[in-house]
Parts: structure tokens; sequence; C-alpha cells
């Protein structure tokens, strides 16, 4: 069971009291939810926890629309090939680069990719769940239609939040050696030698 904390840290914002490799190895891509609404200020939180990723010259490029009403979860149900974890989701992100913000194509996506995954751990602090949407993207122009934003606005993902109805997702990873390519070590040299 997850318990919320009022802890304070240094920037004045609230946070779990979760380690950051425990809610790495624990999250996992939540598709069923409750019908238990999601607080506005646990989406905040999570908003808040994205744009302290970090971006090339601070220049911060993400934008967020919040959803949480029936219709327009709806509309968007309709963009995707996932429409049943957008109708069950009780909340969404739709996670946008404002083009107007970016300086490097590259820099700016990979900083999108890194606000993502840190509202997805935010989620899992908070104990709930959700799941990163990327197919939705083949219809980024309804979307941005349908949230009423202009092309300045690229998305991102969709991001499906909620209340999990159960965490029984299992997943593994390769070994190390898979994805080490080589390693350049200093030797240990030990100063006490004689």
């Amino acid at each position: 069971m997850w318990v919320k904390s009022a802890i304070v840290n240094r920037v004045g914002c609230f946070f779990m009291p979760q380690s950051v490799l425990e809610a790495i190895y624990a999250r996992r891509s939540i598709r069923e939810f409750t019908d238990q609404e999601v607080a506005l200020s646990d989406l905040h939180e999570i908003v808040l926890a994205g744009i302290w990723a970090p971006s090339g010259l601070n220049n911060q490029p993400w934008r967020f629309v919040l959803v949480t009403d029936e219709e327009t979860r709806k509309k968007l149900s309709e963009t995707t090939h996932y429409s049943h974890i957008v109708l069950a989701a009780r909340a969404l992100i739709a996670v946008y680069l404002d083009t107007e913000a970016m300086y490097d194509k590259v820099k700016d996506h990979q900083a999108a990719g890194a606000c993502i995954e840190n509202m997805l751990l935010a989620t899992e602090a908070l104990g709930l769940g959700a799941v990163w949407l990327g197919q939705i993207l083949k219809n980024k122009d309804k979307v941005n239609k349908i949230l009423d934003l202009s092309s300045q606005y690229d998305l991102m993902a969709v991001l499906a939040i909620g209340h999990p109805l159960h965490r029984k997702q299992k997943s593994s990873r390769k070994g190390l050696d898979v994805f080490i390519l080589k390693t350049f070590q200093q030797e240990d040299t030990d100063v006490f030698q004689k």
C-alpha cells in the first residue's frame, strides 16, 4: 500500500518517500483501471515531476493538457486503437512540445522523453498507474483539434492514468551484457600498498 507524504523538499514540492530506484524497478505499464477518480492535485504533482526533467539550455519546451471529463476522453478514444484504455483511465495527460520554445529538434525530443519518464515515475510513487500511449501520435492533428490546440503544439504522447485495477503485470529485462558494448575501466591502485 502506498502512502502519500506531506514532506516538502528544498524546492517546496511535495514528494513521496519511495526511492527513485524502487519506483524505476516497480513501475509497469498499467492498462486496466478502477472507476475511482484521480485527484487534480495528483495530476499537478505528476506534471510538476515532468517539468523537473532536464532540457537543453533549460528551455523547458513541454506543455500539457489535463483531461478528466468523460466527453473529451470519449472523443480522444476515437483517435487510437487503444480506445478501451483511454475510456478506462480516469485521467489523461497529453504531453506536447511547444515548437516556438524549441531550439534543437533532437535535444528537445530527448527532453520530452525524460519529462514523460519522470511523469511515469511520479505516477508510480503516488500509487497510481499509467501507460504511455504512442500509437495515438498517428492522429496528432485530430487530437489537437479535439483539444483546441494549434499546430504550434506537437503531441509527444498521451499518458492514460488511473487507480490500477491490479498490479499483476510482469516484465523482465535482458542482462547487462546485452547492452554494455565496452567498459573502459580505471585500474584500481591501492594507495596504501608498500
